[in-house]
């Protein structure tokens, strides 16, 4: 599960093949022992849960970053290593 970006203590994970159990093109984030899968369309919370606040930044990021996200997640669902995304600034 490699972490693909990292910002304000928040931690944005893309798991290999991971693709059978939420079924949509998501990502993982973990932040002080919260986590949650969000899906990379519209930011919806697919499991899981984190802080409003944390939740609001990587909705930014998502949003920012969809086409490099997109691009990880075939590389990722291949079971090939998914490229770092820059953080939200």
């Amino acid at each position: 599960m490699p972490t693909i970006s990292m910002f304000y203590g928040i931690l944005v994970l893309m798991f290999y093949r991971d693709n059978r159990q939420h079924h949509l093109p998501h990502i993982h984030v973990r932040y002080q022992g919260e986590e949650a899968a969000l899906a990379i369309e519209d930011g919806s919370i697919l499991a899981g849960s984190i802080p409003s606040k944390q939740l609001k930044l990587v909705r930014a990021w998502l949003e920012i970053h969809k086409d490099a996200l997109y691009v990880n997640w075939e590389l990722a669902v291949n079971g090939e290593e998914p490229f770092r995304i820059p953080p939200l600034q």
